[in-house]
C-alpha cells in the first residue's frame, strides 16, 4: 500500500490519491475503467499493464502521467506503491489474478464475470474477507440511465406489483468479430451468456432478489461462430416475479431495452444508455459543457396501461441520467471509510449460480432449480 496515516480510531488510511494499477487495456480497460478511474476524485491511475506496444502508447497518450508495463506480474510487483488493482483482462485470468492481488495485500475490482463458477467466486470472497480487503465486481450497468429509471419507478410504486420483467441486449452483428470473447474454448468463458448475460442477470437480481428456477435456450446462429450468440433466459424469482432476458448478436430488428409489467401500469423503453457511446467517442465525465449520461427527450420511455407506446399510448417518463462515475466514487469511499463496496463478490456469486443453471438448462433442455441459500 502507498504511504498511510492513522485516523483517530487508529485505522490506517492512505494519504493522498489512491493509486490504481490497471491490468488490461483492451475495450474494458481503455473505454471504461481508465477514463472512469481518471475522472474520480481521490483516485489516480498509476500503472497500466498491456503486452501490446500500440496499447501502451495509447495509454500514455490518453493518460500522460501513467506508467506502462508489459505483464500483470509487473503491476503486482508494485503492490507496496499501489492502493487498488483493477482487472480488465480476459475472463479466464480473473480468478488467478484476483487471487494473486489479494494475496499481495491489495483490494481488487474485477470486470464481470468475476469467475466461471459461483464456487470460484465464493472462494475469492472468502479470501478477501480473510485478508480484510475490498473485492468488488464492475457491474456498471446498474448505473445505466434506463435501469436507474426502472428502479425508481418500482420503488415509487408507479407500476404496482411487478409481475413480468423483460430486458434485452440485442445487436445486429451478422459477422463474428473473433477474439476470446467469441471463442468456443470453454476456458475462455466466451459467448453472450457470460458477457452481456452477466449484466442482465445482475440487474434482475438487483431488482427482484433470488432466483428459484431457470429455463434457457442458447444457440450459435452465425456461420463460423464458436460461442453462443443468441440466448434467452426465463427466471422465476422467489418473490414471484418472472424475468425474461434476451442477449443476441443476430437480432435484425431490435426489441425494447425494457418492458416491465405491473399490476397498475407498464413501462417500455427503447434504445441504449448513452454513456458507452460517449466514452468510445473520447468524452469524459466532467467535460465542460457536457451533461453526462443525459439522453434526448425523444428517447424517453413511456408509462401507461391498456395501450401501446408505438401508437402514442402512455405518458413519456423523464429518464434519469446515467451515472457510471458513481461506481468508482463508491469504491474510493469504501477504501477510505470502510464499509460495503457498490457490488460485492457475494452478489456476483449469486449471478453466477443463475448463469451456471442457464448453461445447464440450455444443454439439457429442462428447467433447473436453484436451491435457496441460507
Amino acid at each position: 500500500m502507498s504511504s498511510e496515516t492513522s485516523d483517530p480510531t487508529g485505522t490506517a488510511t492512505p494519504r493522498g490519491p489512491l493509486r490504481v494499477g490497471l491490468i488490461g487495456y483492451g475495450l474494458a480497460g481503455s473505454v471504461f475503467h481508465a477514463p472512469l478511474i481518471a475522472a474520480t476524485e481521490g483516485l489516480r491511475l498509476d500503472t497500466v499493464s498491456t503486452s501490446d506496444p500500440q496499447r501502451q502508447a495509447q495509454a500514455r497518450a490518453e493518460h500522460p502521467q501513467v506508467r506502462t508495463v508489459d505483464t500483470p506480474q509487473a503491476v503486482l510487483d508494485r503492490a507496496a506503491d499501489l492502493d487498488l488493482i483493477v482487472l480488465a483482462s480476459p475472463n479466464k485470468t480473473h480468478v488467478p489474478l484476483a487471487t494473486a492481488a489479494l494475496e499481495a495485500g491489495l483490494p481488487v475490482v474485477v470486470d464481470k464475470p468475476l469467475a466461471a463458477t459461483a464456487a470460484e467466486a465464493e472462494k475469492l470472497a472468502a479470501l478477501a474477507e480473510e485478508r480484510g480487503l475490498l473485492l468488488s465486481v464492475f457491474q456498471n450497468r446498474r448505473w445505466d440511465n434506463d435501469f436507474r429509471t426502472v428502479r425508481k419507478l418500482i420503488e415509487d410504486g408507479a407500476l404496482g406489483d411487478v409481475q413480468r420483467f423483460e430486458s434485452r441486449f440485442e445487436r445486429w452483428r451478422p459477422q463474428p468479430k473473433g477474439g476470446w470473447r467469441e471463442s468456443g474454448d470453454p476456458a475462455e468463458l466466451g459467448g453472450l451468456l457470460y458477457d452481456l448475460g452477466s449484466h442482465l442477470v445482475d440487474q434482475a437480481l438487483t431488482l427482484f432478489g433470488p432466483v428459484v428456477s431457470v429455463y434457457a435456450e442458447s444457440d450459435i446462429r452465425r456461420p463460423g461462430a464458436e460461442a453462443d450468440d443468441d440466448t434467452f433466459l426465463a427466471l422465476t424469482h422467489a418473490s414471484g416475479v418472472r424475468s425474461h432476458l434476451w442477449v443476441s448478436a443476430t437480432t435484425a430488428m431490435l426489441g425494447p431495452r425494457f418492458r416491465v409489467l405491473g399490476s397498475r401500469a407498464g413501462y417500455v423503453k427503447h434504445g441504449l444508455d448513452p454513456q458507452e457511446a460517449a466514452l468510445r467517442e473520447g468524452l469524459r465525465p466532467g467535460t465542460e459543457g457536457t451533461e453526462w449520461g443525459v439522453e434526448p427527450e425523444s428517447c424517453r420511455g413511456r408509462l401507461g396501461a391498456g395501450s401501446s407506446p408505438q401508437t402514442g399510448g402512455g405518458e413519456p417518463v423523464p429518464t434519469l441520467p446515467g451515472d457510471y462515475p458513481a461506481y468508482y466514487a463508491a469504491i474510493a469511499r469504501a477504501l477510505r471509510e470502510g464499509g460495503r463496496p457498490p457490488v460485492t463478490a457475494t452478489e456476483a456469486a449469486a449471478a453466477l449460480r443463475v448463469l451456471e443453471a442457464a448453461k445447464l438448462s440450455a444443454t439439457e433442455g429442462r428447467t433447473v432449480r436453484i436451491e435457496a441459500r441460507t
